[in-house]
């Protein structure tokens, strides 16, 4: 009696552990600290850190652009978050816009960034009440990403210098 379950038990152990392995190996997490992000995101018990993204909004409205985007990586390493992901998309639409042109490569970066958020948020419809942005939801930011990208007869306009920023 004893024995088989010492056996049962050796056996669920064996499973629990070689499941362990595979979500380790499927996961493929950098660090100690991802390896307990992708748990908790698995779990369903994944938030992001309010005080990094607090901070980084901070610098996000002192024109600090890359160091923001840093800071949201730090609050959202997971990349789960849909409002995170619009302030991330933003940082590159106002660091990659320009008077003359736009920045292709900064924008290209920033699209995807858009379309990430739009993929997270509930049905698509990702909207952020922020009195500091001009642009308030994802799809409208993806749109002036791709009209960024695109080159049509406009880019050559004079008039464009006198264009706003959003």
């Amino acid at each position: 009696m004893q024995h088989s379950l010492i056996q049962s038990a050796g056996i669920v152990w064996t499973c629990l552990f070689a499941s362990f392995v595979v979500w380790l190996y499927v996961a493929a997490p950098q660090s100690v600290g991802d390896v307990a992000t992708r748990a908790s995101v698995t779990a369903g018990t994944y938030e992001v850190d309010r005080a990094r993204f607090d901070a980084a909004r901070d610098l996000f409205l002192r024109e600090q652009y890359a160091a923001a985007r840093d800071e949201w990586a730090r609050a959202d390493p997971a990349r789960r978050d849909a409002r995170t992901q619009f302030y991330v998309a933003y940082a590159f639409y106002r660091q990659g816009w320009g008077r003359v042109y736009n920045d292709d490569v900064i924008f290209r970066q920033g699209l995807e960034a858009a379309t990430l958020a739009i993929q997270l948020s509930p049905e698509g419809a990702l909207a952020v009440d922020d009195p500091e942005l001009k642009i308030h939801s994802a799809a409208e930011l993806k749109t002036e990403f791709e009209n960024g990208l695109e080159q049509t007869a406009e880019d050559l306009n004079p008039f464009k210098v006198f264009r706003e920023r959003k």
